[in-house]
């Protein structure tokens, strides 16, 4: 059985003494490879030093996660276009986030929208990360949606109806990981509404470890819990939740293939 963690901060200070480690158990386990965004400035270099110590694994992505977006956005995404190159395989992690305060929210949306006008530019697929602003995201994705070449909603929680409304966009999947597998979760009934063609599998580690390993630092060995779920869920073999979640995200993230 093989499978992708298409998101994973592996480049986080959680794994500095152990990274080889992590990685050898990801790959023992069957995560053949591992999808790293970046989230401001300081950690593109990082990203792309761990993408070249585990060629063929580890991957990069470049962007600047909403959480980082402050007055002086604009100069720092002038910077990383500048410090673009064929090393990533995709805009990430992008997107917008108004849970805990609108403080920055025109800022965050004028740094969306030229990160996925950016993305449009360089055919590249988006990673997305959204929370409390769902209807913000979508109106901004509709008036891109005939140039985008794919896009992931990074760590799905939604209900069904957001669900659908996120799976209008052709070349849109949703992210699942660990939450899936939480004892009071409604992904288990919402996922069975979604075709698995629009699926791929992520840890966001070193955070959301699924049950049993709730509490620890989470990894990409760990997916294989979420799996057995997604199987149960959709009555069939791990093997085949594997392989297609893994074709699902070889179609969109076409660099790493």
């Amino acid at each position: 059985m093989r499978f992708i963690d298409t998101h994973i901060h592996i480049d986080g200070e959680e794994f500095d003494e152990d990274r080889d480690l992590v990685i050898e158990r990801a790959r023992m386990a069957g995560a053949c490879k591992l999808l790293l965004p970046a989230i401001n400035w300081e950690s593109v270099d990082k990203v792309v030093k761990i993408a070249r110590q585990y060629p063929g694994v580890v991957y990069p992505m470049i962007g600047l996660h909403p959480e980082e977006v402050k007055d002086d956005f604009e100069e720092v995404l002038a910077n990383m276009k500048k410090r673009f190159s064929d090393d990533f395989i995709a805009i990430g992690e992008v997107g917008l986030d108004f849970y805990w305060s609108r403080d920055f929210q025109q800022q965050q949306l004028e740094a969306f929208r030229q990160q996925v006008e950016w993305a449009c530019e360089v055919r590249l697929p988006l990673m997305i990360h959204c929370r409390k602003a769902q209807n913000e995201m979508v109106q901004i994705l509709r008036q891109y949606e005939k140039k985008l070449v794919g896009v992931v909603f990074h760590c799905f929680t939604g209900n069904a109806t957001e669900a659908e409304q996120l799976l209008r966009f052709d070349g849109f999947a949703l992210g699942i990981g660990g939450v899936l597998t939480f004892k009071k979760s409604h992904l288990p009934e919402v996922v069975k509404s979604v075709p698995l063609s629009r699926i791929v599998l992520e840890t966001d580690a070193p955070y959301m470890a699924p049950v049993p390993m709730r509490g620890k630092r989470n990894e990409s060995a760990f997916l294989t819990y979420v799996i057995g779920k997604l199987a149960d869920c959709y009555a069939i073999t791990e093997e085949e939740i594997a392989e297609c979640t893994t074709n699902n995200a070889l179609e969109i993230f076409k660099k790493i293939v």
